[in-house]
């Protein structure tokens, strides 16, 4: 079965596409600056028509949805119900979720019949408990508005979690996992059992790590002081936090850790600044999630920094587990989401 995996952005479609269950690669691509002045793509219709001249044989269709709140534990079939919640949970995903409805309904509309699933990024994330994913703001916050820790890429951590439990030879429902998403966004997840008990990213993907212009954690009533020392607006302060901060933001050179790597081996303060920061943070909450979990067995980096820059993990990992009896199993396991989302879409619509 060809299953079609779509990642629709507000101005993009990204796609592969998947023999089943075989796990083949048939083709992939992008579509590009949908909507925007002087495109020839008007829309994610139109965009999802090119992309359906290059294939055919769709047997199923799985969507990347950033936001599933409480609604979504697991991947569903799409219908009515599942598009109206969607719809609903874009009240706190403003900037994703219409886009990901948007090749939804395109979907609906060029492969009528043919079975839709929806896969989202803070299902994996709903195990966590209570306690860990509770603010301590008034509790009418949680209840009324549905503030608390929700988590992102979890797609992306449940595939290199169980990866590393295959590559291993181990239950995936046996073992502590650590899992490292180091890209120009980043949080980990301690996996305890095969379960997510707690993970960095939380109301949105802005707590936690420092990340390549995302500030992570902060004191927030930074926020109220800014706003009123400065006089500027919402708007302002959160480009500052999501847009101009982090890498970029600490070392006044670039988000890109590359490049910080090589400015800070040449003796760059701010560069080095930055890559400590990012290393610290990283230690710690790595630390923090073995003591959450009482032990580790298997460390997993993954995504842009994670797979491809050692100097990085050898700091984050010199002399982290001196004090425990067994040090964990350290790994490189690439991700692989849109895989993650077609093994998931084959094995629910092989269901019904």
């Amino acid at each position: 079965m060809k299953i079609l995996v779509i990642n629709s952005g507000s101005s993009s479609i990204k796609y592969k596409v998947f023999d089943m269950p075989k796990e083949t690669l048939v083709s992939k691509g992008v579509i590009e600056h949908i909507g925007e002045k002087g495109s020839a793509v008007s829309d994610h219709y139109s965009g999802l028509k090119i992309i359906l001249e290059k294939i055919d044989g769709v047997g199923a269709v799985g969507h990347r949805v950033v936001h599933g709140a409480e609604k979504f534990k697991k991947p569903v079939l799409i219908d009515r119900a599942v598009v109206h919640k969607i719809r609903q949970c874009s009240a706190i995903a403003p900037l994703h979720n219409p886009a990901n409805l948007a090749g939804v309904l395109a979907c609906k509309k060029l492969l009528s019949g043919i079975k839709q699933v929806a896969v989202f990024d803070t299902a994996f994330h709903q195990s966590i408990p209570e306690h860990a994913y509770t603010y301590g703001l008034p509790y009418e916050c949680y209840k009324k508005y549905g503030i608390r820790k929700y988590g992102f890429h979890g797609t992306s951590h449940e595939y290199v979690a169980k990866e590393a439990a295959r590559i291993i030879k181990k239950q995936f429902s046996e073992i502590k996992i650590i899992t490292c998403h180091l890209g120009n966004g980043c949080s980990i997840t301690a996996v305890d059992h095969g379960k997510s008990v707690d993970t960095t990213m939380g109301f949105t993907p802005l707590e936690g790590l420092v990340m390549g212009t995302h500030c992570g954690d902060i004191d927030p009533a930074l926020v109220t002081k800014k706003k009123k020392k400065k006089k500027i607006g919402p708007l302002e302060i959160d480009n500052l936090m999501n847009k101009a901060s982090g890498l970029k933001g600490v070392s006044g050179i670039s988000n890109d850790m590359r490049i910080l790597e090589k400015k800070a081996k040449e003796g760059n303060k701010r560069a080095e600044l930055a890559v400590d920061i990012f290393v610290y943070r990283i230690r710690k909450y790595i630390g923090a999630y073995i003591a959450v979990m009482n032990g580790c067995d298997v460390l997993v980096f993954t995504a842009g920094i994670g797979e491809n820059q050692a100097g990085i993990r050898e700091r984050i990992t010199n002399n982290l587990f001196s004090y425990l009896k067994k040090s964990p199993k350290i790994m490189v396991v690439p991700t692989n989401e849109e895989l993650m989302i077609a093994r998931q879409t084959y094995q629910l619509v092989r269901e019904v």
